[in-house]
């Protein structure tokens, strides 16, 4: 890894960001950048093994990059179809004024995501940059198990969720069973738990280990900033029910629900 391939990338992500912001300006709607957060994972990780050249560890991480990058981006992508802007930023234009947040989400959304994008992919790059022979080792197979196993549970939870929203007679109602009995948020443990996937296949290569501040980050953002602690204040304010089942659901761990 380079600091020449580093910035390389940086400007992929740059470019990706600002034509999506241009689109979200002519559309008004920021939302957007959410179904492409996962693709720019997707262009870093695809930039530095064409840049490295390719080796069977690297063949496996881009499978698994590209697997969970156009699963989140399909499902992102139809969930918002036709919907309008997210609360969240239609709060932040309201806060703003329309007449300035097309520029102010640039930085505050677009530049702020590219920023999070280059840091979190620390492990895909190391991997991704790996030297000849970088053959296929244990920690790269423990990598792939985990990974599997937050995908898993990440596809599921969305699809569970999908189904209740989609059914009428649940409308008004909490979602309390399937993964969602065992957690309030099973979807983002799968997300964690899939980037610490990531970082084991960064482990084998030289200071890949300190690449674990990136999944330490992914995990920090998904309880305390986009994730857990923002739903469950909308929610608990929003919805009838939603503090019992706070009180006796875990947040994040799969966990049997307390009495």
């Amino acid at each position: 890894m380079t600091l020449g391939l580093l910035w390389q990338n940086a400007a992929c992500v740059l470019a990706l960001m600002t034509a999506v912001w241009v689109v979200s300006v002519a559309r008004r709607d920021v939302s957007i950048v959410d179904p492409w957060w996962p693709i720019a994972f997707l262009l870093v990780t695809g930039n530095t093994i064409a840049r490295t050249g390719p080796t069977p560890a690297k063949w496996l991480l881009l499978l698994m990059v590209t697997a969970w990058a156009v699963r989140l981006w399909l499902h992102l992508l139809l969930r918002s179809r036709g919907k309008p802007e997210d609360p969240r930023y239609a709060a932040f234009r309201q806060r703003y004024g329309p007449e300035r947040y097309w520029w102010v989400s640039y930085f505050q959304v677009f530049l702020l995501q590219g920023l999070l994008v280059i840091l979190i992919s620390a492990p895909l790059q190391l991997a991704g940059s790996a030297q000849l022979p970088d053959r296929i080792t244990p920690t790269d197979v423990a990598g792939l198990l985990l990974f599997l196993a937050g995908c898993g549970i990440e596809v599921v939870a969305d699809a569970q969720l999908q189904s209740f929203r989609n059914d009428p007679t649940q409308r008004g109602r909490v979602l309390d069973t399937g993964l969602w009995r065992y957690s309030r948020h099973p979807n983002y443990f799968g997300e964690a738990v899939l980037w610490w996937g990531f970082w084991l296949c960064a482990t084998s290569e030289p200071w890949g280990w300190a690449s674990v501040l990136a999944p330490l980050l992914m995990t920090f953002l998904l309880l305390e900033v986009s994730g857990v602690a923002m739903l469950d204040a909308q929610l608990t304010g929003t919805k009838p029910g939603y503090g019992e089942y706070v009180r006796r659901t875990s947040a994040f761990v799969l966990r049997p629900p307390r009495r």
